[in-house]
């Protein structure tokens, strides 16, 4: 089983030696997104919501380049630099995912890339035909 390179000039480019995502076997493993919009290159916005659905965006267009939706988005792993938005931060995710909902992780940490306020990764199921995420449950 070979791995397999996720890179799409809808999210911003790797600001290291990383990929912005992996996949191996039915899984994707999406690097660590921080709010850059891609066709500026800037930081999105200087409050917690911009920065939020930037990444979000960014996530979303990683998943469809592997021709995947959120709805198969297994776990997230949320950091942010102030735990004091964590209800902002919720309140955006709601609005990326249903029922049931990613297992996920939030943790506050002291710095991020580029002072972004927030950094998100998650890990994809690629199945499509009765994929491991069975909505009817």
């Amino acid at each position: 089983m070979g791995i397999k390179k996720i890179n799409t000039n809808k999210a911003p480019a790797a600001v290291g030696p990383y990929s912005q995502a992996i996949v191996c076997g039915n899984t994707m493993f999406i690097s660590g997104q921080i709010p850059i919009d891609p066709e500026t290159g800037e930081m999105a916005g200087n409050d917690i919501e911009a920065q939020t659905h930037r990444v979000f965006k960014s996530l979303k267009a990683i998943v469809e380049e592997a021709k995947s939706s959120m709805d198969n988005v297994l776990k997230v792993g949320v950091f942010i630099t102030d735990l004091n938005d964590f209800q902002a931060v919720n309140q955006i995710y709601q609005t990326y995912f249903s029922e049931p909902y990613p297992a996920r992780f939030c943790v506050e940490v002291s710095r991020l890339p580029k002072d972004a306020m927030i950094e998100i990764e998650a890990t994809v199921c690629l199945l499509f035909d009765g994929c491991c995420v069975d909505k009817d449950k």
